[in-house]
C-alpha cells in the first residue's frame, strides 16, 4: 500500500514537471512568439484612404465648374480560392455588367491569390444585383474613380489621373504638377477586437484621419474656354493641319483665361488613344520657330534704344546677302525706300534685318533674353521646356538678321505670348499663371497673385509700337477690312518654313502664328495662335485672322469692354 501511495505521489510530481517545464517553454522561451500571434489575431490595422481634390474653372459670374472631380461607386472582385466554377460565375455576373472574358480567366486561374479585381466604377444598382446572386468567391468593395464631367474641354491643362506601375496618381497636365496637393495624406486606425469582434482601446494614438485632398480654382474662365475651342474646331476643319493651338490671356495680369491644343483627348477615357504624343501640352513642352511675328520685338527693342523711330526709312532691295547668305522677303520684292511702320506692315524681312544691324549683336541678345526668350515661363504644368536662342551667341550677323524675324530661334507658345504681352502692357514681363487658388478647408486658401519678373521696356516704347500695330490692323490687315469698329487692336501675323528634322535648313511647309490685343491702348485681352502644315492656305492672314477676330470680338462683348473709338 504505501508502495503504491509512493508511486502515485512520484507520478504526479512527473507530471507536474512536464506542465512547469511545458509553461516555461510557452511563456519565457517561446513567449514572444506566442504573444505576437495573439496580437495578431486580436489587433487590427486599416488605412483611411483620403479624398481626392477637385479641380474647378470659376465662371465670369463666380460661379464654380468642376473640371476634374471624384466620383463613388464599387469594384467587383474574385477570391480564386472559393470561386468553385468560374465559367457558371462569368456568364452569371455577364448578364449585369460588362466582363473581359479572357482577362477574367486569367485573374480566375490565380488560386494562390484571395483577391482579383475583374470590374470597376459599378453603380449602386449593378453592385446589389451581383451581390444578391450571392456567388461563393465573388464580392463588392466601395471604390473611387476620377470624372471629367467637361470630357475634352482643357484637357491638356487638366490632364487625367492615371496608374503609374500599380499606383494611382496624377499622369499628365495640373492632375500631375499638383499631385501631392490633390491627392491629400492617408491616415490610419489601430485598434483591437474582442473575441465577438468589438472594437476597444481606440484613442488617438490609435486613430489618425486622412487630411483630404486639397481642390484647385483655375484662372480658365469656361465660356470662354469653350468658345476658343469651337474656333480651333473650325480651324481643323478649314485648314487640316497636323497640330496647334491657342492661349488668351490677360497682358497686364499674365492671367490665363483660356488655353487648347489640338489634336485632343477626353480624359474619362484616356486609354483608348493609340499614341502617348497626344496628351503632351505643346504650349509648354514644344518650341517651334513663329516667324514674323518675332518682328515686332525686334522693332520695339531698337525703339527703345532711340535707335529708330516709325518714320526711320531705309532702302528695300527686296534681298540682303550677309556672310555669304541672301535674306529675302517673302514676295522677293523690293520697296525701295520704305519706313519701319511699313515693314510691320508688310512684314519685310530685310527691313526686320536692317534693325538688327541698327541694333548691334549685343543689344539684341539682350533684349531678346530680357523679353524671357529662352527661359521657362514657370507656369504650374509639368514638362515645360524653354527656348532656344542658341544663336545669338554666334559671331556671324546672319544668324542675328534672321533671328529679327523669328527664324533660327524659338520658343513655346506661351514663352512666346508672354514676351508679346510685354509690348501691350507697358512693358513688364508677368508670370503666367492658370491657378487662382487652392482651397485649403480649415485652413487660409492659397491665392495667385499677378507677378511682375522684370521691366525691359518704358512704356512710352509700349504706346510706341501698340500704335504702330493698331496702324497695321486698321491699314493693313486683310486690306483693314477686320478692324473692329467700336475698338481699336493691335495685330501681327506669322509665316514661317518649318526647319528640317535631323538636319540643318528648312522644308516646303509652313508654321502660321498669330497674335493680337485689344483694346490697342488699354489691353485687356491678347489672343495668340499657331498651326503647323496647314493644308491649301499660304499665309497666316488668311488662315488665323477670321479666328482671332471672332474671339476677340467675343471677349470684348462678353466682357463688356467699352469702346475706344
Amino acid at each position: 500500500m504505501v508502495q503504491r501511495i509512493r508511486i502515485a505521489f512520484f507520478l504526479i510530481l512527473l507530471a507536474g514537471a512536464v506542465v512547469l517545464t511545458r509553461l516555461f517553454f510557452l511563456q519565457v522561451v517561446s513567449g514572444a512568439y506566442y504573444r505576437t500571434q495573439a496580437s495578431r489575431q486580436q489587433n487590427f490595422s486599416q488605412t483611411l484612404t483620403p479624398r481626392r481634390g477637385e479641380i474647378y474653372l470659376r465662371e465670369r459670374s463666380g460661379e464654380l465648374i468642376p473640371l476634374a472631380s471624384t466620383k463613388e461607386g464599387y469594384a467587383l472582385f474574385i477570391n480564386p480560392k472559393k470561386l468553385d466554377n468560374s465559367q457558371e460565375a462569368r456568364q452569371k455576373i455577364s448578364e449585369l455588367v460588362k466582363l473581359d472574358e479572357e482577362e477574367f480567366f486569367k485573374r480566375a486561374s490565380k488560386k494562390d491569390d484571395p483577391y482579383e479585381v475583374v470590374a470597376h466604377k459599378l453603380e449602386r444598382a449593378a453592385a446589389q444585383k451581383i451581390e444578391a446572386l450571392k456567388i461563393p468567391g465573388v464580392g463588392i468593395v466601395p471604390e473611387e474613380w476620377r470624372v471629367y464631367p467637361a470630357k475634352t474641354l482643357a484637357a491638356h491643362a487638366v490632364g487625367f489621373l492615371g496608374y503609374n506601375g500599380d499606383d494611382l496618381e496624377g499622369r499628365y497636365g495640373l492632375e500631375r504638377y499638383f499631385e501631392e496637393v490633390l491627392k491629400g495624406s492617408s491616415g490610419f486606425v489601430n485598434g483591437s477586437r474582442s473575441a465577438g469582434g468589438i472594437l476597444l482601446d481606440l484613442g488617438k494614438r490609435f486613430f489618425s484621419p486622412p487630411e483630404e485632398g486639397y481642390d484647385l480654382i483655375l484662372t480658365l474662365e469656361p465660356n470662354v474656354q469653350t468658345f476658343l475651342e469651337k474656333k480651333l474646331d473650325e480651324v481643323q476643319e478649314a485648314w487640316r493641319p497636323a497640330r496647334g493651338g491657342a492661349i488668351i490671356l490677360e497682358p497686364g495680369t499674365g492671367k490665363i483665361l483660356a488655353l487648347a491644343a489640338f489634336p485632343t483627348f477626353d480624359p474619362n477615357t484616356y486609354g483608348e488613344n493609340e499614341t502617348l504624343g497626344v496628351f503632351l501640352n505643346p504650349l509648354v513642352e514644344n518650341i517651334f520657330e513663329f516667324g514674323s511675328v518675332f518682328k515686332p520685338l525686334t522693332v520695339a527693342a531698337a525703339l527703345n534704344e532711340k535707335i529708330i523711330t516709325p518714320e526711320t526709312t531705309y532702302y528695300d532691295k527686296g534681298y540682303l546677302v550677309l556672310d555669304g547668305y541672301t535674306i529675302k522677303n517673302f514676295d522677293e520684292k523690293g520697296r525701295g525706300e520704305t519706313t519701319i511702320q511699313k515693314v510691320l506692315e508688310e512684314s519685310l524681312n530685310t527691313g526686320a534685318a536692317y534693325v538688327a544691324g541698327k541694333l548691334g549683336k549685343e543689344k539684341m541678345r539682350d533684349y531678346f533674353i530680357s523679353y524671357g526668350l529662352g527661359e521657362k515661363t514657370g507656369i504650374t504644368l509639368p514638362g515645360e521646356v524653354n527656348g532656344d536662342v542658341s544663336n545669338l551667341y554666334s559671331r556671324r550677323e546672319v544668324e542675328y538678321a534672321t533671328a529679327a524675324f523669328g527664324q533660327g530661334v524659338s520658343a513655346t507658345p506661351l514663352e512666346f505670348a508672354r514676351a508679346i504681352a510685354a509690348l501691350a502692357n507697358g512693358g513688364k514681363i508677368m508670370r503666367p499663371y492658370l491657378v487662382e487658388s487652392i482651397a485649403r478647408p480649415g485652413r487660409e486658401d492659397i491665392v495667385f497673385e499677378p507677378e511682375v519678373m522684370r521691366e525691359v521696356i518704358t512704356p512710352e516704347t509700349s504706346d510706341i509700337i501698340s500704335r504702330m500695330l493698331v496702324k497695321v490692323v486698321d491699314d493693313a490687315l486683310l486690306g483693314g477690312t477686320v478692324k473692329f469698329k467700336h475698338w481699336t487692336s493691335a495685330a501681327k501675323t506669322g509665316t514661317a518654313q518649318i526647319p528640317l528634322e535631323g538636319a540643318k535648313g528648312y522644308s516646303d511647309e509652313f508654321l502660321h502664328s498669330f497674335f493680337g490685343w485689344a483694346p490697342g491702348f488699354d489691353e485687356r485681352f491678347l489672343v495668340f495662335l499657331w498651326m503647323e502644315r496647314p493644308q491649301g492656305v499660304r499665309y497666316a492672314s488668311q488662315s488665323l485672322t477670321p479666328a482671332w477676330a471672332e474671339i476677340m470680338q467675343f471677349l470684348l462683348t462678353y466682357y463688356e469692354v467699352g469702346p475706344d473709338r
